[in-house]
C-alpha cells in the first residue's frame, strides 16, 4: 500500500535542525515494517539521517558546511530565495 502526505514543517534559520518529532507527529500510524520516503521541495535543503547520540555531531556538521560553503560566498550563483535561502 502506498501513503502519500504532505508534512509542512515551520521556517527554520540556516543550520543543522532535529525534525524527527514534527515528521513523526504528522504522519499516520505506520506499520511495523515498510519504507519512508521523504521528498524536500526546497532547493537548497538536505535530509541527513543519523543516531544522534552525540548532539555535538549537528554542531560539527554545522562548522563542516559553513566553512564548505559560507554566505555571501560569491562563486554561488543560486540567490532567487534570499539572504539565507528562507526570507
Amino acid at each position: 500500500m502506498i501513503k502519500q502526505i504532505e508534512i509542512v514543517l515551520s521556517p527554520k534559520k540556516r543550520g543543522f535542525h532535529l525534525i524527527t518529532k514534527d515528521l513523526v507527529s504528522k504522519l499516520p500510524s505506520l506499520p511495523k515494517a515498510g519504507i519512508a520516503h521523504f521528498f524536500i521541495l526546497h532547493t537548497s535543503a538536505a535530509l541527513t539521517i543519523n543516531e544522534n547520540a552525540d548532539p555535538s555531531v549537528r554542531i560539527d556538521f554545522e562548522s563542516f558546511i559553513n566553512k564548505l560553503i559560507p554566505d555571501g560566498d560569491p562563486v554561488f550563483i543560486h540567490r532567487d530565495e534570499g539572504k539565507n535561502d528562507i526570507t
